[in-house]
């Protein structure tokens, strides 16, 4: 029996999906449930299980795009599978070798030397003046004069050398780009042209979330089996904010605005596919456990590429971490259709003042990007006031002055 396989559909508003890889050849025994491609959409890498078992006929290419619901293989299901035995080679006997022949010798042809002179590539002195202004060096300027003599000429028009580049590989090579990148870049396109967006920043010194992270990271890994990392901080801050200043977890739809009483956060995480941005669901509600394990879950279902649409679908708010990179500063771009994304830098040790003292600190730089339609000055700077308040206090502003609770420690 002659099994179609068929694209199924990764999500609602996806229409077709582009065959990257096919893990298997055309004629191949594949068994039920075996992974035989990945294949690129819009919003996710998917692999693409085999329906049945039995030889498969490959009915696309690599790169092609191919409509959902359209045959992408064949399964010969009666096909029996082959045994090691009948797959074993006869052995080859090698045909004995030539022996290779004596390499002639080539006649080497005579180079004519050309005898120099005292005169060759001597300046005159009008000449060597003007070579000297150039700080041009004889050696470097071919004479025209008699037995090679440099003439005036020769110095006017002599050019300083600027080296001539040579060796090396100046190749280059075209790809195509993925589904998945086309997609992110018409989206950031479309963020850029599409809202009025603005960029404030801020200053946030993690001298306290240090301190917390030094005395109870080893009871929490201890304790839950995860890191204690700037991210949970960094999402409960968020999250505190955008219940103070709800604009901020709002989007724009035609002329309506939709404002949101739960926060889907967005996490931007790199995976082998390139940037890829899972949801944390309901981040309000999650506790400093809850917050790591989720961003560990997602982050390894992204880098093994597992993740799904609806994964990755809904988010009202995104945080993105340059800082992993050693980014410094930059201005993040909005994730459409949501209104605000922070950014996260890395920590560098500055001089600031403290109490009229000028002190040492572990700071980050810290950028928020907001649509200016829907978000206005005070919104978006007293949001990130508060997100900066919140990492400067933690102890009082995210664990209601109780960290063991607060850690479930």
């Amino acid at each position: 029996m002659i099994l179609e396989m068929k694209v199924p559909s990764p999500g609602e508003s996806i229409k077709e999906v582009e065959i990257a890889t096919w893990l298997v050849k055309d004629g191949d025994y594949v068994e039920k449930d075996q992974a035989i491609a990945e294949v690129d959409s819009d919003k996710a890498t998917l692999e693409l299980p085999a329906e049945a078992s039995g030889i498969i006929t490959l009915k696309a290419e690599e790169g092609d795009a191919v409509a959902v619901g359209a045959v992408v293989c064949l399964i010969d299901t009666s096909a029996a599978k082959p045994s090691g035995a009948a797959a074993a080679e006869t052995p080859k006997v090698e045909a004995p070798k030539p022996v290779a022949e004596a390499p002639k010798k080539e006649e080497v042809k005579a180079v004519p030397v050309v005898e120099k002179t005292y005169a060759a590539q001597t300046p005159s002195p009008a000449a060597k003046k003007i070579l000297d202004e150039k700080n041009i060096q004889p050696a470097d300027v071919v004479g025209t004069g008699k037995d090679g003599r440099i003439t005036k000429d020769d110095a006017v028009n002599a050019v300083p050398s600027m080296g001539t580049p040579t060796g090396g590989n100046r190749g280059s090579e075209r790809t195509k780009l993925s589904m998945l990148r086309r997609k992110v870049a018409e989206r950031l396109v479309s963020a850029k042209n599409e809202t009025a967006m603005l960029t404030t920043f801020n200053e946030v010194d993690m001298t306290a979330i240090y301190a917390l992270r030094e005395q109870y990271k080893e009871e929490f890994k201890t304790k839950h089996g995860l890191g204690l990392g700037f991210m949970s901080f960094f999402t409960k801050a968020v999250t505190r904010a955008l219940q103070l200043y709800p604009d901020v977890n709002s989007m724009i739809d035609g002329q309506e605005k939709i404002s949101y009483n739960f926060c889907d956060i967005s996490v931007a995480v790199s995976g082998p596919k390139g940037l890829m941005v899972p949801v944390m669901r309901s981040a309000e509600t999650l506790s400093f456990r809850g917050v790591e394990a989720e961003i560990k879950r997602l982050a390894i279902r992204a880098r093994d590429g597992q993740i799904t649409v609806d994964e990755m679908t809904g988010g009202t708010f995104t945080i993105s971490n340059g800082g992993v990179f050693g980014s410094m500063l930059s201005t993040p771009i909005i994730n459409p259709p949501q209104s605000g994304i922070l950014g996260m830098h890395n920590v560098v040790e500055r001089a600031i003042v403290k109490n009229g003292q000028i002190v040492i600190a572990p700071v980050m730089f810290v950028a928020l990007s907001y649509d200016h339609r829907i978000i206005d000055g005070r919104e978006s700077v007293g949001f990130l006031v508060a997100v900066k308040e919140a990492l400067e206090k933690p102890e009082e502003l995210l664990m209601d002055g109780n960290v063991k609770r607060a850690l479930e420690l």
